[in-house]
């Protein structure tokens, strides 16, 4: 239960009143330990300190630690910092989005539509899809603004354990999503650098490699326009881009669509730092409003001009088809296309850097994750040891051969959340109609999207029951997770003991603090009582 907001009010009247010679984590300390009946024992969750949860259970706080000094800014309150405005909450999602798969999947969608035409329906389809999806997270996110997307708002509706299950499968898989694999760990590593130090920095560099991904694509674009003047469109003929080399049945269908699904993936990204976004309830669907169509539409023409160079059967051998169409068309200058997936692969990796880690903090602050990665340093006030996390989940993946199970895998998961949190809208309408919604959209919008999520793990199901079972179990092993880490809380003291020391190490290591909350988080957070408290049913709270 959320604790009373005279409690936290008064807990930030003593934290405002702590002076300037106070460190910085006897600040943080200090404000996580008055919220009292808001926090969790530091070993309720496995590797856990005191949790500055609003779903937490009461409990003694743990006896003080060493800790960093004061640095510069010690006076200014320590939390995430209010510095994504709409130009770069663009960049976040398109450059998400485009460093997800436009260099892999046009072979996946082919392969399993069978015909040119098909394939690209599917690719207009999915930007259809993803459209409809996108309105529902605008919604979602103005209603709740929390950072942690998909994860905050099911955990909103529908109670821990679907929040949990949630999380535990997105740091499990589906944070391969994020971007493409790199077989550069010195990337990672130095992404993970900037990203630690400014959240600045971090935004500009998603600007930049977003643009000349754009640049890139652009390129591509254009030249295929030019093939098109000259006449060699010959596969987008309708005899030509609808003769099927086979006959693809409706799984087949479902498993391209899935395919397409991937390049698409990232789009609800931002939703993950809406903490961090500049007047939320504007910018929010504002870009999603600019990033989505301008997606499809670089999307469905990038298809067009490979097809304009190359035939299916040269696209199906191709393992980089971007380059492939660079060495037939560009001649000289066919050196772009390399270096345009290296800025794809390194926009996509900082642009996962950036949101997830948002993810793994908003899970360790709701008491789901170790409470350290709900830290922030002290100065630069970014999410360090959430951002090693997610560092070392990109190591992860490198280690993966088979990039198109890993992308069935990834698009199936990735699908079946999504129909979970826009379900989760339509019970959010039910259980509070009265709740403040800058956007509404209307009901057949999730309806539809529904509809069409049910007919594609369906048939996923019926044509690739081996990928979606394990994708089913890989959720379903963090039940037991679940209840032995954040349900089960008379642990042993040993392992109280264990995780307080290792909590005070990684908070000495990282240099960070639980954040300050600011002062009108409890008046304007999300889903507060509504002045029709009859009309509303209230949410489930684990």
């Amino acid at each position: 239960m959320r604790p009373p907001v005279g409690a936290v009010r008064a807990a930030k009247a003593a934290s405002a009143r702590t002076d300037g010679r106070t460190d910085g984590l006897a600040a943080g300390r200090t404000h996580w330990a008055a919220r009292g009946a808001g926090t969790r024992r530091d070993s309720d969750m496995v590797g856990h300190t005191q949790q500055p949860s609003g779903r937490g259970n009461p409990g003694p706080a743990p006896s003080p630690s060493p800790g960093p000094g004061p640095g510069p800014g010690a006076s200014e309150r320590v939390a995430l910092k209010k510095e994504i405005g709409l130009v770069s909450a663009c960049t976040i999602i398109i450059g998400n989005i485009i460093g997800s798969g436009i260099f892999i999947s046009p072979k996946g969608v082919l392969e399993h539509s069978g015909s040119v035409g098909l394939a690209l329906f599917v690719w207009i389809l999915g930007g259809g899809v993803t459209a409809l999806g996108s309105l529902c997270y605008a919604e979602l996110g103005v209603a709740i603004p929390k950072s942690g997307g998909d994860y905050a708002y099911v955990t909103e509706i529908f109670g821990g354990l679907a929040g949990f299950l949630l999380l535990w499968s997105a740091v499990l898989i589906i944070s391969a999503s994020g971007g493409p694999p790199t077989h550069s760990p010195f990337l990672s590593v130095l992404l993970t650098w900037v990203n630690s130090s400014s959240v600045r920095w971090a935004t500009r560099i998603q600007d930049i490699f977003t643009g000349g991904k754009l640049l890139a694509l652009s390129l591509i674009i254009g030249v295929g326009f030019v093939q098109i003047f000259q006449g060699h469109f010959e596969e987008l003929t309708p005899s030509n881009a609808f003769d099927f080399w086979m006959t693809p049945s409706v799984g087949h269908l479902a498993l391209a669509f899935l395919q397409g699904s991937f390049a698409f993936s990232g789009w609800n990204f931002l939703n993950y730092v809406t903490e961090e976004l500049v007047d939320p309830r504007k910018n929010l669907p504002r870009a999603i409003v600019i990033s989505i169509p301008l997606v499809t539409f670089v999307y469905t023409f990038t298809n067009v001009a490979y097809f304009t160079a190359m035939s299916p059967q040269e696209l199906l051998a191709s393992n980089a088809v971007a380059v492939t169409f660079g060495e037939k068309l560009l001649g000289y200058f066919s050196w772009v296309m390399p270096v345009s997936v290296a800025l794809s692969t390194f926009g996509g990796i900082n642009g996962y850097l950036f949101t997830s880690s948002r993810l793994c903090f908003s899970g360790a602050r709701e008491g789901h994750l170790p409470s350290l990665l709900a830290m922030i340093h002290v100065r630069h006030c970014t999410p360090i040891p959430a951002l090693l996390v997610c560092c070392g989940a990109t190591a992860v993946i490198m280690l993966v051969g088979d990039t198109y199970t890993l992308i069935n895998y990834v698009s199936f998961i990735n699908y079946l959340c999504y129909g979970v949190t826009i379900l989760g809208l339509l019970v959010l309408r039910w259980r509070r109609p009265a709740l403040h919604r800058p956007i509404k959209v209307n009901l057949l919008v999730p309806i539809a999207y529904l509809v069409f999520w049910a007919f594609l793990l369906v048939f996923s199901f019926i044509s690739e029951p081996m990928v979606c079972g394990v994708g089913v179990i890989i959720i379903l092993t963090g039940v037991p997770v679940f209840f032995l880490g954040v349900f089960w809380r008379s642990k042993p003291k040993c392992v109280h003991r264990l995780t307080e020391s290792m909590t005070r190490w990684g908070q000495e290591l990282c240099f960070v603090v639980y954040p300050q909350g600011a002062p009108e988080e409890e008046e304007n957070g999300p889903c507060q009582p509504s002045p029709l408290p009859t009309r509303d049913k209230p949410l489930k709270t684990q």
